[in-house]
């Protein structure tokens, strides 16, 4: 047994001697590349208004009353000639002379010892800027910030009116003249009472967290003298338009008043006691009190047949021939709406002239007239006809949104004081 382990111990050593010296070329070894587990991260730079902004120093500020960019940009260190070429270049994309006091703006500046002005960022509006580059190459271009929306829900009881009870429930008061545009042709807004009540679905926009006004609106229940009024929106014919739950549209020939939200001071009447002459006359028409200025639009589409001014007391006034039947007069107008002129053709909505006192008034109103086949009428009770509702091969597509609308509203409760509400 002994001498087996000296021949393999010995046969072991042999081969390990022969493998030593061998001349034999050795297979080369693959080399292990080394894998590595860390993660560079990238630091990506703020960006506002598209510009990194996190590689200078921001000013912003608001344009003061009478200020211009002159004296904007002049007190930063630009200079006169500077700012007169940029306000030549700038004419094609943003006139400069445009800029309303009020308004937000934004000067970049490198961060140096002495800082100097490299961009000037004026915000048209929450969601429009114009940047002007203060460099050699005085670039100026326009962009606009990312919208987002919000799909909301509101609800509330009129108290006092419309315009209040949207306030009272802590929602964005302008809901209340989307509403009346939706309702224009079928609800008489000057007429709100006490318990009429709302509830609606809608989106919000927002603009760097902050609301910037009302989106799409969806559906609306709207409860008035009791009976309850539908607005569901849907497509057709290439055109988003409202229609009630039975699939008719909510537009009609005619607007119901020619203003939005103010009071009647005066009604039709063939013996009114006139605030100026003290005598009683025919008052052929509604007066809606509203401030100077306010604008005054076309109930419905047609041509101008006088524009002038009147004499016996009507002060500025426009007429409006809608169609073989009716006839609209708009008198003690403060001034006219663009391209108003006699012969012109108008739209439903148009504004064709803004509030005033002009002729006999005792202030600010609007004397509204409609003349049906040659003789007025009480404007309060003109009915006009219904335009086209939902066509027969949309009746199925409308049906199941409005169904699903429907459902989504009655889930909003009726409390006097809800809380904006989240859909999504």
């Amino acid at each position: 047994m002994r001498k087996l382990r000296s021949i393999v111990v010995g046969m072991g050593l042999v081969v390990a001697l022969g493998q030593l010296f061998s001349c034999a070329p050795k297979k080369a070894q693959k080399e292990e590349v080394p894998v590595l587990d860390t993660v560079v991260e990238v630091k990506m730079p703020e960006l506002k208004y598209g510009l990194p902004v996190d590689s200078f120093t921001l000013e912003m500020g608001k344009v003061k009353n009478n200020q211009y960019l002159s004296q904007i940009l002049n007190t930063r260190g630009v200079g006169m000639g500077t700012i007169d070429k940029i306000a030549r270049k700038s004419k094609t994309v943003f006139d400069v002379r445009k800029i309303k006091s009020g308004e937000n703006f934004c000067i970049l500046s490198t961060r140096d010892s002495i800082p100097v002005a490299k961009y000037f960022v004026y915000e048209n509006s929450p969601v429009q800027y114009t940047i002007f580059e203060l460099t050699d190459t005085l670039g100026i271009y326009q962009g606009a910030k990312e919208v987002k929306t919000r799909q909301r829900t509101a609800h509330g009881v009129v108290e006092s009116s419309l315009w209040n009870a949207m306030v009272d429930n802590g929602q964005d008061p302008m809901l209340a003249l989307e509403l009346s545009d939706i309702f224009a042709w079928t609800i008489d807004f000057f007429a709100i009472q006490k318990g009429d009540r709302f509830r609606v679905i809608y989106d919000e926009q927002f603009v760097d967290s902050v609301s910037i006004g009302i989106g799409e609106i969806y559906a609306v229940q709207f409860d008035h003298y009791g009976a309850e009024n539908y607005a569901f929106i849907f497509d057709q014919d290439e055109r988003w338009d409202y229609f009630d739950e039975q699939g008719k549209s909510l537009r009609k020939a005619f607007l119901k008043a020619p203003l939005q939200f103010s009071r009647i001071s005066s009604r039709f009447s063939n013996s009114r006691l006139h605030p100026v002459l003290r005598i009683r006359r025919p008052h052929h028409g509604v007066d809606y009190a509203a401030p100077k200025g306010t604008p005054v639009m076309s109930i419905g589409d047609g041509t101008v047949i006088a524009k002038a001014y009147q004499k016996r007391g009507g002060g500025n006034y426009v007429k409006i021939k809608h169609n073989s039947v009716y006839t609209t007069t708009y008198m003690h107008l403060a001034g006219f709406g663009k391209g108003i002129t006699t012969g012109a053709r108008v739209k439903q909505g148009q504004v064709i002239g803004y509030v005033g006192a002009t002729g006999l008034a005792t202030g600010p109103h609007l004397d509204f007239r409609v003349a049906k086949n040659g003789s007025y009428v009480d404007p309060l009770k003109v009915k006009a006809p219904p335009v086209e509702p939902v066509k027969e091969e949309n009746m199925t597509r409308y049906t199941a949104v409005k169904d699903s609308l429907m459902q989504e509203l009655h889930k909003i409760q009726w409390e006097p004081t809800p809380e904006l509400a989240d859909i999504n």
